[in-house]
């Protein structure tokens, strides 16, 4: 683990002009402000619902602190211990065999196929298929939309699409005075359901 956060500050540590910086104080700041954010340990285990939970948890605080994809797996790597920490591994000496690059998207993926199983990300796509606003505010409907969204990305592959999704989810009284207004972008669409719903 040293030894990867060493290579890590050796190809991030540079200034641009001829001025260098200590790499180590960059990195460790770097880890400091990440540990403010007080991020969960991942075990491992047969719950989804931890995994899931623990992922969007690192996926917040990737989110806050704008890190380079490369050290969002090395932090949240971290933070792994037990069967995780074994899994993490075992993936990694695959990744150092097929030079498969450090990034997000290469850890998520492996992340979902071992602690989200098929099965789990079905029920999740099905609950976003059948998600309804229901009793829910607009707010607490658009956390669920965006929270389930990432299980069914066809659904929402464009930005058009992803809005007619949600307004198809809202109550009839909401969809029906956002039918005619002129909405662009996702967070019109939001702004615009909650306005009506505060009205």
């Amino acid at each position: 683990m040293i030894d990867l956060l060493a290579r890590l500050v050796d190809q991030q540590g540079q200034v641009p002009g001829n001025q260098q910086r200590d790499p180590e104080v960059g990195e460790d700041k770097a880890l400091e402000r990440f540990q403010k954010f007080a991020p969960p340990k991942f075990l491992g285990g047969p719950e989804p619902e931890v995994a899931e939970n623990w992922f969007e948890r690192m996926e917040d605080i990737f989110a806050a602190l704008h890190y380079t994809e490369e050290r969002q797996v090395t932090f949240a790597v971290f933070q792994l211990e037990g069967a995780a920490l074994s899994w993490w591994n075992v993936v990694r000496a695959k990744w150092e065999r097929e030079q498969t690059p450090r990034t997000w998207l290469n850890f998520t993926r492996e992340f979902n196929e071992k602690f989200l199983p098929p099965l789990i990300q079905e029920k999740r796509e099905d609950e976003f298929i059948k998600l309804r606003q229901g009793t829910s505010s607009v707010a607490e409907y658009e956390t669920q939309f965006t929270r389930l969204s990432k299980f069914a990305p066809e659904l929402v592959v464009s930005e058009q699409k992803r809005i007619r999704r949600f307004k198809q989810g809202l109550n009839v009284e909401i969809q029906k005075d956002l039918a005619a207004a002129q909405i662009d972008t996702f967070k019109d669409a939001l702004e615009k359901a909650q306005r009506v719903e505060q009205a």
